[in-house]
């Protein structure tokens, strides 16, 4: 996960622990300040910002600071690149030097005018080709275009020209389909764009007659990839929730079945899912990340415990699965007004708990960590509890099983 930390952050940290009403939230975000501000070279970042952010929440919320938890979060969506810096700047002016202001008001102003003196000219062209056009009609058609938009490059015998091919943006849906949803997004995304954009790519696709051969390797080699890259994410142990929720990011087929689509991250007020999947039979599967090796930092956290003779799942897990079952509890009580808003039925909706690594616990082995969690899941229909590593290694065996001979 890249963070992004600069003497923006810094300034609003500092502004946020001046109006700290605790001294223990003050000294949080101090230590936050000074791992920004710590070395002569540049401003410091990575997993390390994220932890003492996430720790500064943490203090300011048992403190009950509202304003320093508010101002914290803030600083931690853009330390992760979910704030963008204009957004953070503009909220914060003292870190936002005022001259900007009327250059960014000019930019977008300019960027709109062109904008809608080039749909008053696509309108114009358009109507006088088929003046007997609706306007609904019309207003499908510009659509079209700003969807194709998308994949404008430039023009070969006209430099400093581009160009929009129509068409082009149902093959690059289509490629991302083929290319099983995304599975890496930044990849697959490249991949489709050097495609639609590359007569000569189309050209040796179109004439191989095994051409979903090589598209089914492709995905294979893809999917290999993607799991190596999970795989080193759940065995870190500075890894957070938030690294494990962006390593599975858009990689639903990890979990074993079907689905059509992402859900909404939160149907009920109050109730924000982790990943919630829409299954092949419309079913909603509500996906619950915990930590994975990063529950060996911390002592109180176990994944088995002993009770009496036997072994049996740790507090940790029962708490996780005490979340899902809320969740889906929620979703039969909402049932009605969720389908007839979202269209989403939620009758049959179920749940997982991704939680731990089986290394967190050496003196037990691997075997007999899973043996524990299949005899708690065998009792409950509606959630199910797995480690990271079970997941991952049933998504490589696969693999395995669906190579190409």
């Amino acid at each position: 996960m890249d963070v992004r930390s600069d003497g923006a952050l810094a300034e609003q940290l500092r502004d946020v622990q001046k109006e700290a009403a605790h001294p223990d939230t003050a000294a949080a975000i101090h230590a936050v300040i000074a791992h920004i501000c710590g070395s002569s070279t540049g401003y410091r970042g990575g997993r390390e910002l994220v932890r003492l952010l996430e720790k500064a929440r943490v203090v300011a919320a048992e403190a009950q600071d509202w304003s320093a938890v508010a101002g914290v979060h803030r600083a931690l969506g853009y330390a992760e690149g979910r704030i963008l810096r204009p957004d953070f700047e503009a909220k914060y002016p003292y870190v936002y030097d005022p001259a900007n202001v009327q250059e960014d008001a000019g930019l977008v102003a300019a960027m709109a005018q062109g904008a809608y003196l080039r749909a008053e000219d696509l309108i114009r062209t358009r109507l006088s080709q088929e003046p007997e056009l609706t306007a609904s009609e019309l207003v499908k058609a510009l659509r079209e275009v700003a969807e194709d938009a998308q994949l404008m490059d430039m023009s070969t015998d006209q430099p400093g020209r581009f160009r929009i091919v129509r068409g082009r943006r149902e093959l690059y849906a289509w490629l991302c389909q083929v290319l099983e949803n995304r599975i890496d997004i930044e990849t697959i995304d490249d991949v489709a764009k050097r495609i639609v954009t590359s007569p000569e790519a189309l050209e040796v696709l179109a004439a191989d007659e095994h051409g979903d051969a090589l598209l089914a390797a492709k995905r294979l080699q893809l999917r290999a990839a993607t799991l190596a890259r999970i795989r080193k994410v759940i065995e870190d142990p500075t890894a957070t929730e938030h690294d494990l929720q962006t390593a599975l990011k858009g990689q639903y087929w990890i979990f074993g079945g079907s689905y059509a689509r992402e859900s909404l991250r939160q149907l009920i007020k109050g109730d924000q899912y982790d990943i919630p999947l829409i299954k092949s039979d419309g079913g909603l599967y509500i996906v619950e990340l915990k930590l994975s090796m990063g529950m060996k930092n911390n002592g109180r956290y176990s994944l088995v415990t002993h009770y009496r003779d036997a072994l049996i799942v740790a507090n940790e897990v029962h708490r996780a699965v005490s979340q899902v079952m809320n969740y889906l509890l929620g979703l039969d009580e909402h049932r009605l007004e969720i389908m007839e808003k979202h269209k989403i039925d939620t009758r049959r909706a179920t749940g997982l708990v991704l939680i731990g690594h089986p290394d967190i616990h050496p003196e037990h082995s691997e075997e007999v960590i899973n043996e524990t969690l299949r005899l708690f899941n065998s009792f409950h229909s509606r959630v199910e509890v797995r480690t990271y590593k079970d997941l991952v290694d049933s998504a490589e065996r696969a693999l395995t099983l669906a190579e190409p001979d």
